[in-house]
């Protein structure tokens, strides 16, 4: 069985409005539990999702669509960034590059979920490296109503959801 819900039977059911998929991938999974926790009606929001990758990107829009969010799919590419991400009511940064998302771009009051885990140099830590996402978190986070932290935050939503598939598989 297919708990990770990567198969293309399930992204594909995903991506059809009328279908339901057997598993949803785990981290979109994850994150949309993260945004719902946060109390926020996710219906008539703008979402942005930076990145669109098989794995989190697109598997996120849809499900993001799935509950009757506006949402724009954004990425490395993608010029005037910062206007994108300044009017979200929910941002969900996946695009892999260190603080790319500038703290000051979050509009107040948003839902920020940072998948990014990036490894960056720093001399002050014994191993030489410091785990930083793909949002400069120490901006955002004056900013955000909820930020989700670097590490700690949308991997353990991952592993939990991974395991929700798994039982719903037995």
């Amino acid at each position: 069985k297919d708990v990770d819900g990567f198969h293309s039977n399930n992204i594909g059911a995903l991506a059809k409005r009328n279908q339901t998929p057997l598993f949803e991938a785990c981290t979109p999974k994850g994150c949309m539990a993260l945004i719902r926790s946060s109390g926020l009606d996710i219906s008539g929001k703008h979402a942005v999702v930076i990145g669109r990758s098989d794995i989190v990107g697109l598997p996120m829009s849809y499900l993001l669509q799935r509950a009757d969010a506006t949402v724009t799919i954004c990425h490395s590419r993608t010029r005037d960034l910062a206007r994108h991400v300044q009017n979200a009511d929910i941002v969900v940064a996946a695009v892999g590059a260190p603080e790319m998302i500038k703290g000051e771009w979050i509009k107040p009051g948003a839902i920020v979920i940072d998948v990014g885990i990036n490894g960056v140099p720093d001399a002050s830590k014994k191993s030489g490296t410091r785990w930083v996402g793909d949002v400069e978190y120490d901006v955002a986070v004056q900013r955000a109503a909820a930020i989700t932290p670097v590490p700690g935050g949308v991997g353990p939503m991952t592993v939990a959801m991974l395991i929700s598939n798994t039982v719903q598989s037995a």
